[in-house]
């Protein structure tokens, strides 16, 4: 699945468009490296989201096209 999709279908991101300029903004990294909004995640890639002087680390634990509110915190796990 597409990042800046699976960014939106977790709720990390609210909106897809917002996912999509983060990565092109060189603020979300995949793996340990910058990733485009096109940037293909599956199960165990670890994303890395830097905003401000924050950044959160996130496990992605599964990969679903759609998700209902109260499930898609199930499909990641915050490491940092």
């Amino acid at each position: 699945m597409r990042l800046d999709k699976y960014l939106k279908v977790a709720r990390i991101i609210k909106r897809r468009t917002v996912a999509k300029d983060f990565a092109e903004n060189e603020r979300i990294m995949v793996n340990g490296r910058i990733a485009k909004p096109s940037t293909e995640v599956k199960k165990g890639d670890i994303i890395t989201i830097r905003s401000g002087d924050r950044k959160t680390v996130y496990e992605i634990l599964d990969v679903k096209d759609h998700v209902k509110a109260n499930e898609a915190k199930d499909l990641y796990r915050i490491v940092e």
